[in-house]
């Protein structure tokens, strides 16, 4: 891997391949940590304001608060420990 910098802003990184799924998994990084973004706020939605995960037309109940709750501590837990954040 290459990595240079250009100036404060604007850095290039050239990553060589020799197996396309490598390739792949790396560009799709961020589309993953969209997913996880998307994830996380899906958790938050039903901790925060109560939306059922289960049913969109009903309020969540309380078990199911509380299951959002440690799920979303989980994940934030796991992407930590791979020292990732999600508010990059």
């Amino acid at each position: 891997m290459t990595v240079v910098l250009i100036n404060q802003n604007i850095m290039k990184v050239i990553i060589e391949f020799e197996d396309g799924d490598d390739a792949m998994t790396a560009l799709n990084g961020y589309k993953w940590k969209l997913a996880m973004w998307d994830l996380d706020q899906l958790l938050r939605s039903t901790v925060k304001h109560g939306a059922s995960l289960i049913d969109k037309n009903k309020q969540a109940t309380s078990e199911e608060i509380d299951v959002a709750d440690k799920l979303r501590e989980e994940l934030r837990q796991i992407i930590q420990d791979y020292n990732l954040y999600l508010n990059d």
